[in-house]
């Protein structure tokens, strides 16, 4: 691959080196986004979709037939595709007639002889031309787009070239769930090896909320790559289990990790109650150990660990009266009614305000702990760049009141029971009746966050698929404020009524 005037170009040597090039442009594209593909009769046009549409399907014996007849082929992959061939084309009016402007502005959309769209053809397209090779099976592909797009590719074809400073030049590359964040993952697999890509844009510009500050920074949130590697370094040394950067391009906010596999402590959408205790007697162990202020990477780089103070607590907590409340309603939350809520959490929390017993995960929940099965220390840490200095019962709660899964009542208890009794065994003094006050304060306020969270999430980036876990959120939220240490609040929610 080469950077050119007017963009790139890639010379392949054989048909899994075009199928790697339609992998880096699968890790690439987005709904809306329109490939051109130029080239003589036989040149390679239709092998090098086909080879883009099976990456998408993660279904590399796919049957991808030539749309030559029917004008058009539709898959629905990750991401839709709409794969056109306008060579029997007859007009470019005909085109309204086979969904051509439905395809735009839905799918990814392939086109081999685009030049027969005429002033139909988006101006914002990516335009790849193919040349024959000195071989049977050598091409020259020329890629060129706007800005954008160069962007776009010239992250993708780093990432390549990460992978081949590590020897996994071959490697194949597959999506990876993300989470509501700027950051998407990939999973890279060679014949003996795979590893993580992690790639991570700045957070978006954001308007201050107090003190000149965004919800960013009030909450301690962050996007620098140096916490990620310092937290995990620093985690490591700890004695725990947690990914190691192999390489990185900070220019282009890129990562590629050791892979800690993909076994979950869920199963088919359920707990696996034996590695949920496991899970939570391991929080127990981690309050025994004595926990750094600052945390350090291998190669010197420090990172300070912030504290998670009350007012980043209040301020996540407000995200429930400022996005949920309005969105489930239908009006803005009352003034009155907001400053009441924030009182009402200002009191419940001042709890925790000298509590700095151990680095708080915040998102240590069934997504992000991922089951080392056979290892001595079977529980792998992902997702922990926003760790904090604070109170341990913010991930009990956490592991305990799952967005994602439901957790019952019976082993919500025995899980609390469960870290409870490690702690005793190592701290005969340690109060669990207090502590397990503080997991349901800590519980209500991670889950009205994360309602809060949620909806402010799918209303900026568009994204809604988090919005299916808002009824088990709730549901955690509310069975919470059956406790008394809620009882205010729980009254408060109620003169919300129903509509909220």
């Amino acid at each position: 691959m080469r950077r050119t005037a007017t963009g790139f170009e890639v010379v392949v040597a054989s048909e899994d080196e075009t199928r790697r090039l339609a992998a880096d442009l699968a890790a690439i594209v987005a709904p809306g986004d329109v490939l051109a593909l130029h080239g003589d009769l036989g040149v390679g046009k239709s092998a090098l979709a086909r080879a883009l549409i099976r990456a998408l399907a993660e279904a590399p014996d796919l049957e991808v037939p030539s749309p030559t007849f029917t004008l058009v082929q539709t898959y629905a992959t990750r991401i839709p595709v709409a794969h056109f061939d306008l060579y029997r084309l007859g007009d470019p009016d005909e085109l309204r007639e086979i969904g051509f402007e439905d395809a735009l502005a839905e799918a990814v959309t392939l086109i081999e002889w685009p030049g027969r769209a005429g002033a139909e053809l988006p101006a914002d397209r990516l335009d790849i031309t193919i040349d024959l090779g000195r071989t049977a099976e050598a091409r020259t592909f020329r890629l060129a787009g706007d800005a954008r797009w160069l962007a776009r590719l010239d992250t993708t074809f780093t990432v390549r070239g990460l992978l081949a400073g590590i020897g996994m030049a071959a490697a194949d590359r597959h999506h990876l769930q993300g989470d509501a964040s700027t950051r998407s993952f990939e999973r890279a697999v060679a014949e003996d090896r795979s590893a993580i890509v992690m790639k991570w844009p700045p957070f978006p510009p954001r308007p201050p909320l107090a003190d000149g500050l965004t919800y960013e920074a009030l909450v301690h949130q962050t996007d620098s790559l140096t916490a990620f590697v310092a937290i995990a370094d620093t985690l490591r040394r700890q004695g725990l289990t947690a990914p190691r950067r192999l390489a990185a391009d900070d220019a282009r906010r890129l990562l590629l990790l050791t892979d800690l596999g993909g076994e979950l402590i869920v199963a088919d959408g359920a707990p696996i109650a034996g590695r949920y205790l496991t899970a939570a007697r391991y929080l127990a162990d981690l309050a025994a150990l004595t926990w750094p202020t600052v945390a350090t990477a291998d190669d010197g780089a420090r990172w300070p660990m912030p504290v998670y103070d009350r007012r980043a607590l209040l301020t996540e907590v407000s995200l429930f009266a400022d996005w949920y409340v309005p969105d489930v309603a239908g009006r803005p939350l009352a003034p009155e009614a907001r400053r009441q809520w924030l009182a009402l959490w200002d009191d419940l929390l001042a709890r925790f305000d000298d509590d700095r017993s151990v680095w708080v995960f915040k998102d240590y929940h069934s997504p992000n702990i991922l089951w080392q099965a056979g290892a001595a220390d079977p529980i792998g840490l992902i997702d922990f760049q926003d760790a904090l200095v604070g109170p341990a019962a913010y991930d009990v709660a956490s592991l305990l009141t799952d967005a994602r899964v439901d957790i019952s009542d019976d082993l919500a208890a025995a899980l609390l029971a469960a870290y409870c009794d490690r702690r005793r065994a190592a701290d005969p003094a340690f109060d669990a009746e207090d502590f397990a006050t503080g997991v349901v304060i800590l519980g209500a306020q991670r889950n009205a966050k994360i309602l809060g969270r949620f909806v402010e999430y799918a209303t900026r980036s568009g994204r809604k698929a988090h919005l299916r876990f808002l009824p088990r959120v709730r549901r955690n939220f509310e069975k919470a404020l059956g406790h008394p240490v809620l009882a205010g609040l729980k009254l408060w929610y109620e003169r919300l009524g129903d509509g909220a």
